[in-house]
Protein backbone atom coordinates (compact mmCIF):
# COMPACT_ATOMS: atom_id res chain seq x y z
CA UNK A 1 0.00 0.00 0.00
CA UNK A 2 3.21 2.62 0.78
CA UNK A 3 3.74 2.66 -3.04
CA UNK A 4 0.39 3.67 -3.91
CA UNK A 5 1.12 6.69 -1.57
CA UNK A 6 4.77 7.74 -3.18
CA UNK A 7 3.40 8.18 -6.85
CA UNK A 8 2.36 11.34 -7.30
CA UNK A 9 -1.36 11.45 -9.09
CA UNK A 10 -1.15 12.52 -12.95
CA UNK A 11 -4.79 12.72 -13.29
CA UNK A 12 -7.59 14.29 -11.08
CA UNK A 13 -10.64 11.78 -11.17
CA UNK A 14 -14.10 12.45 -10.85
CA UNK A 15 -15.05 11.79 -7.12
CA UNK A 16 -18.11 12.92 -5.03
CA UNK A 17 -16.90 15.32 -3.14
CA UNK A 18 -13.85 17.72 -3.85
CA UNK A 19 -10.25 16.32 -3.06
CA UNK A 20 -8.52 17.67 -0.20
CA UNK A 21 -5.20 17.80 -2.29
CA UNK A 22 -5.37 18.27 -5.93
CA UNK A 23 -3.10 19.77 -8.36
CA UNK A 24 -4.85 22.96 -9.91
CA UNK A 25 -2.85 22.94 -13.02
CA UNK A 26 -4.92 19.28 -13.82
CA UNK A 27 -7.84 20.46 -12.50
CA UNK A 28 -7.49 23.51 -14.41
CA UNK A 29 -7.13 21.32 -17.60
CA UNK A 30 -10.10 19.03 -16.46
CA UNK A 31 -12.23 22.21 -16.41
CA UNK A 32 -11.47 22.96 -19.68
CA UNK A 33 -11.84 19.43 -21.10
CA UNK A 34 -15.77 19.64 -19.63
CA UNK A 35 -16.48 23.17 -21.20
CA UNK A 36 -18.88 23.31 -23.69
CA UNK A 37 -17.61 24.48 -27.11
CA UNK A 38 -20.26 24.77 -30.59
CA UNK A 39 -20.54 26.74 -33.40
CA UNK A 40 -23.99 26.96 -33.67
CA UNK A 41 -27.09 27.57 -31.06
CA UNK A 42 -30.56 28.39 -31.35
CA UNK A 43 -32.70 27.66 -28.09
CA UNK A 44 -36.25 28.92 -27.31
CA UNK A 45 -35.53 30.56 -23.73
CA UNK A 46 -38.10 31.22 -20.62
CA UNK A 47 -37.37 34.01 -19.22
CA UNK A 48 -38.34 35.22 -15.19
CA UNK A 49 -37.64 38.52 -14.19
CA UNK A 50 -38.74 39.74 -10.72
CA UNK A 51 -37.33 42.33 -8.08
CA UNK A 52 -38.86 43.88 -4.98
CA UNK A 53 -41.61 45.45 -6.98
CA UNK A 54 -42.78 43.18 -9.71
CA UNK A 55 -42.64 39.57 -11.60
CA UNK A 56 -42.85 38.83 -15.25
CA UNK A 57 -42.30 36.29 -17.77
CA UNK A 58 -41.26 36.52 -21.45
CA UNK A 59 -39.98 34.14 -23.69
CA UNK A 60 -36.92 33.86 -25.81
CA UNK A 61 -35.66 33.25 -29.33
CA UNK A 62 -31.61 33.03 -28.66
CA UNK A 63 -29.46 32.31 -31.34
CA UNK A 64 -25.64 32.12 -31.06
CA UNK A 65 -23.23 31.60 -33.74
CA UNK A 66 -19.59 30.82 -31.73
CA UNK A 67 -17.38 34.04 -31.18
CA UNK A 68 -19.37 35.72 -33.89
CA UNK A 69 -22.86 36.77 -32.81
CA UNK A 70 -25.21 36.73 -30.42
CA UNK A 71 -28.77 37.47 -31.26
CA UNK A 72 -32.18 37.52 -29.08
CA UNK A 73 -35.96 38.24 -29.80
CA UNK A 74 -38.23 38.76 -26.66
CA UNK A 75 -41.91 38.01 -26.56
CA UNK A 76 -44.46 39.06 -24.36
CA UNK A 77 -47.08 36.66 -26.40
CA UNK A 78 -45.97 39.28 -29.23
CA UNK A 79 -42.74 40.38 -30.12
CA UNK A 80 -41.32 43.24 -27.52
CA UNK A 81 -37.37 43.89 -28.62
CA UNK A 82 -34.85 42.05 -30.66
CA UNK A 83 -31.23 42.63 -29.71
CA UNK A 84 -27.86 41.73 -31.55
CA UNK A 85 -24.30 41.85 -29.77
CA UNK A 86 -20.92 41.28 -31.51
CA UNK A 87 -17.57 41.37 -30.28
CA UNK A 88 -17.18 44.91 -31.78
CA UNK A 89 -21.02 45.96 -31.08
CA UNK A 90 -24.43 46.51 -29.05
CA UNK A 91 -27.41 47.59 -31.36
CA UNK A 92 -31.65 46.87 -29.85
CA UNK A 93 -34.83 47.87 -30.30
CA UNK A 94 -37.65 47.76 -28.47
CA UNK A 95 -41.59 48.09 -29.69
CA UNK A 96 -43.14 49.90 -26.40
CA UNK A 97 -41.31 53.18 -26.46
CA UNK A 98 -40.02 52.99 -30.06
CA UNK A 99 -37.07 53.74 -29.06
CA UNK A 100 -33.64 51.89 -30.18
CA UNK A 101 -29.81 51.41 -28.88
CA UNK A 102 -26.21 51.33 -31.15
CA UNK A 103 -23.44 50.78 -29.46
CA UNK A 104 -21.03 49.15 -28.06
CA UNK A 105 -20.95 46.41 -24.62
CA UNK A 106 -20.54 49.09 -22.36
CA UNK A 107 -23.75 49.68 -22.13
CA UNK A 108 -24.56 46.50 -20.76
CA UNK A 109 -21.58 47.06 -18.39
CA UNK A 110 -22.97 50.05 -17.07
CA UNK A 111 -26.18 48.56 -16.28
CA UNK A 112 -23.94 46.20 -13.61
CA UNK A 113 -20.89 47.83 -13.15
CA UNK A 114 -19.18 44.84 -14.77
CA UNK A 115 -16.63 44.70 -17.45
CA UNK A 116 -17.53 41.99 -19.68
CA UNK A 117 -16.58 41.26 -23.63
CA UNK A 118 -18.78 39.68 -25.76
CA UNK A 119 -16.74 36.18 -25.07
CA UNK A 120 -17.36 36.48 -21.62
CA UNK A 121 -21.54 36.67 -22.53
CA UNK A 122 -21.16 33.87 -24.33
CA UNK A 123 -19.53 31.90 -21.93
CA UNK A 124 -22.21 32.43 -19.27
CA UNK A 125 -24.77 31.12 -22.14
CA UNK A 126 -22.67 28.21 -22.44
CA UNK A 127 -21.94 27.23 -18.96
CA UNK A 128 -18.09 28.07 -18.90
CA UNK A 129 -16.23 29.97 -16.81
CA UNK A 130 -15.75 33.48 -17.88
CA UNK A 131 -11.67 33.25 -17.20
CA UNK A 132 -9.13 31.12 -19.34
CA UNK A 133 -8.32 28.55 -16.89
CA UNK A 134 -5.37 27.48 -18.00
CA UNK A 135 -4.44 30.50 -18.45
CA UNK A 136 -4.50 32.52 -15.44
CA UNK A 137 -3.25 31.38 -11.46
CA UNK A 138 -5.67 29.95 -9.43
CA UNK A 139 -5.63 29.74 -5.10
CA UNK A 140 -8.68 27.27 -4.30
CA UNK A 141 -10.57 28.37 -1.71
CA UNK A 142 -12.04 25.45 0.98
CA UNK A 143 -15.29 23.76 0.29
CA UNK A 144 -17.26 20.92 1.42
CA UNK A 145 -18.79 20.66 -2.10
CA UNK A 146 -17.24 21.64 -4.66
CA UNK A 147 -13.94 22.76 -6.43
CA UNK A 148 -14.03 27.00 -5.10
CA UNK A 149 -11.09 28.74 -7.08
CA UNK A 150 -10.44 32.17 -7.54
CA UNK A 151 -7.71 34.26 -9.61
CA UNK A 152 -4.68 35.07 -7.72
CA UNK A 153 -4.26 38.23 -9.45
CA UNK A 154 -4.89 42.04 -8.42
CA UNK A 155 -5.19 43.26 -11.68
CA UNK A 156 -9.03 42.44 -12.72
CA UNK A 157 -11.02 45.34 -11.00
CA UNK A 158 -13.82 42.35 -11.32
CA UNK A 159 -13.32 39.69 -9.53
CA UNK A 160 -14.87 36.43 -10.09
CA UNK A 161 -15.32 33.09 -7.55
CA UNK A 162 -15.89 29.51 -9.71
CA UNK A 163 -17.59 26.87 -8.00
CA UNK A 164 -17.15 23.68 -9.68
CA UNK A 165 -18.97 20.12 -9.27
CA UNK A 166 -16.07 17.76 -8.39
CA UNK A 167 -17.90 14.88 -10.13
CA UNK A 168 -18.41 16.45 -13.79
CA UNK A 169 -15.80 19.54 -13.11
CA UNK A 170 -19.09 21.60 -14.97
CA UNK A 171 -19.31 25.03 -13.43
CA UNK A 172 -22.31 25.46 -10.78
CA UNK A 173 -21.83 29.23 -9.86
CA UNK A 174 -19.80 32.32 -11.06
CA UNK A 175 -19.87 35.13 -8.84
CA UNK A 176 -18.67 38.75 -9.00
CA UNK A 177 -17.45 41.29 -6.14
CA UNK A 178 -17.57 44.76 -7.58
CA UNK A 179 -14.86 46.38 -5.50
CA UNK A 180 -15.79 49.39 -4.07
CA UNK A 181 -19.20 48.81 -4.23
CA UNK A 182 -22.18 47.08 -2.33
CA UNK A 183 -22.87 45.45 -5.39
CA UNK A 184 -22.57 41.83 -5.89
CA UNK A 185 -23.32 39.20 -9.41
CA UNK A 186 -23.76 35.84 -9.05
CA UNK A 187 -25.11 33.30 -11.96
CA UNK A 188 -26.08 29.98 -10.83
CA UNK A 189 -26.64 26.38 -12.91
CA UNK A 190 -29.03 24.68 -11.27
CA UNK A 191 -29.81 22.18 -14.07
CA UNK A 192 -27.58 21.38 -16.90
CA UNK A 193 -28.81 19.36 -19.86
CA UNK A 194 -27.26 16.54 -22.76
CA UNK A 195 -28.16 17.57 -25.86
CA UNK A 196 -26.34 15.33 -28.67
CA UNK A 197 -23.64 14.36 -26.70
CA UNK A 198 -23.07 18.19 -25.67
CA UNK A 199 -23.78 19.55 -21.96
CA UNK A 200 -25.67 22.75 -21.98
CA UNK A 201 -27.22 25.00 -19.01
CA UNK A 202 -30.93 24.09 -18.82
CA UNK A 203 -31.48 26.46 -15.78
CA UNK A 204 -29.64 29.33 -15.11
CA UNK A 205 -30.13 31.53 -12.17
CA UNK A 206 -28.87 35.44 -12.27
CA UNK A 207 -29.01 37.51 -8.87
CA UNK A 208 -27.86 41.06 -8.96
CA UNK A 209 -27.47 43.01 -5.70
CA UNK A 210 -26.95 46.83 -5.83
CA UNK A 211 -26.35 47.64 -2.49
CA UNK A 212 -30.34 47.46 -1.22
CA UNK A 213 -32.09 46.15 -4.20
CA UNK A 214 -32.03 42.08 -5.45
CA UNK A 215 -32.79 41.54 -9.08
CA UNK A 216 -33.24 37.76 -9.99
CA UNK A 217 -33.69 36.57 -13.57
CA UNK A 218 -34.21 32.54 -14.00
CA UNK A 219 -33.19 31.37 -17.80
CA UNK A 220 -35.02 28.25 -18.38
CA UNK A 221 -33.70 26.81 -22.22
CA UNK A 222 -36.72 24.63 -23.65
CA UNK A 223 -35.64 23.52 -26.88
CA UNK A 224 -32.23 23.60 -28.19
CA UNK A 225 -30.85 22.98 -31.57
CA UNK A 226 -27.67 23.33 -33.56
CA UNK A 227 -28.46 24.45 -36.40
CA UNK A 228 -26.09 24.35 -39.52
CA UNK A 229 -26.85 27.27 -40.80
CA UNK A 230 -28.20 30.85 -38.95
CA UNK A 231 -29.55 34.30 -40.00
CA UNK A 232 -29.81 36.83 -37.24
CA UNK A 233 -32.68 38.92 -38.80
CA UNK A 234 -32.29 42.30 -37.06
CA UNK A 235 -33.16 45.77 -38.77
CA UNK A 236 -33.71 48.89 -36.65
CA UNK A 237 -37.28 50.03 -37.18
CA UNK A 238 -38.10 53.52 -39.39
CA UNK A 239 -39.42 56.69 -36.61
CA UNK A 240 -37.61 54.80 -33.83
CA UNK A 241 -35.90 57.09 -31.53
CA UNK A 242 -32.00 57.01 -30.78
CA UNK A 243 -31.23 56.57 -26.89
CA UNK A 244 -28.47 57.93 -25.76
CA UNK A 245 -26.99 55.89 -22.79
Amino acid sequence: GILLFSCKSVAVLPTKQPLKNVDLKLLSKEIDKAATNLKNLRSRVKVTYKDSKQKQQITLNLRLESDKVLWASASLLVPIAKVLITPSKVEFYEKFQKTYYEGDISFINKQFGTDFSFYDLQNVFLGNPISEMKSEDFKRISHPQFYVLAPKGKGNKFKPTYFFEPNTFRLKEQRFIIPGTAQSLSIRYLKDQKMEGKVLPKEIEISFFDGSNLIQINLDFMRIDFPKKLTVPFKIPEGYKKLSL
